[in-house]
């Protein structure tokens, strides 16, 4: 028995959204302000490293509902042109590119709202080539306007190939977590099915599944 025919929210009836999804950003909906100061409860994603569309290869994402947030149909291993991070229903939030660098300097990736990529980033992600600390995977440097400093916003530590990692932000705050799924009889399943966990106070959705699909790129 593959893992797909363990997982609950996977089953045929759930693989589109609902007619009435419209989450278009992977946000929660605005607060009244009177409960604008109340954390957000933490969101607990499904990730499936499989695009919906036949013969694509990408990523397919559900709520803890079953209900399809997120969707990367046009991803390749090692993939030269864009990447595209989509909602439910096909509108695009984030692009995702390789940046150009010279050899020894490491890996780059740029990340634009939209498929805007005339306009400056929101952020970069740089894998980590420093030895005296193997826990660190990437760096996350942030754009804020005309401020091109090197500011990291967020770091990711762990192992992506064994489906442990953290984001912690520029306070070491937990912003975002990866961990293997368990199916019936608390048995983990394959690397292809994981849990994407978030805090929306401290790093927004559809930035951490970004930071998911550099990884699988990277590692």
């Amino acid at each position: 028995m593959c893992c797909f025919d363990k997982l609950e929210p996977f089953r045929v009836t759930r693989v589109h959204p609902n007619a009435g999804f419209t989450g278009g950003d992977g946000a929660e909906k605005p607060q009244s302000s009177k409960s604008a100061e109340t954390p957000k409860e933490e969101a607990v994603l499904t990730v499936w490293k499989k695009s919906l569309l036949f013969n694509c290869e990408g990523f397919t994402v559900f709520d803890g509902k079953g209900d399809l947030i997120f969707r990367v149909d046009n991803y390749m291993q090692g993939n030269k042109g864009s990447i595209l991070l989509m909602d439910a229903n096909g509108k695009p939030l984030l692009t995702i590119r390789r940046k150009k660098m010279n050899l020894g300097l490491g890996e780059t990736w740029l990340v634009y709202e939209g498929e805007e990529t005339s306009a400056s980033p929101r952020f970069s992600v740089k894998k980590s080539i420093n030895i005296l600390n193997n826990a660190c995977l990437a760096y996350v440097i942030g754009v804020d306007g005309n401020d091109r400093s090197n500011k990291t916003v967020y770091e990711i530590e762990g192992s992506y190939s064994q489906r442990r990692c953290t984001v912690l932000d520029d306070e070491r705050r937990l912003a975002a977590e990866i961990r293997r799924k368990e199916g019936g009889g608390g048995v983990a399943l394959g690397t292809d099915v994981f849990l994407l966990l978030v805090k929306p106070d401290n790093i927004r959705t559809e930035f951490a599944m970004a930071l998911v699909i550099l990884l699988d790129q990277m590692f």
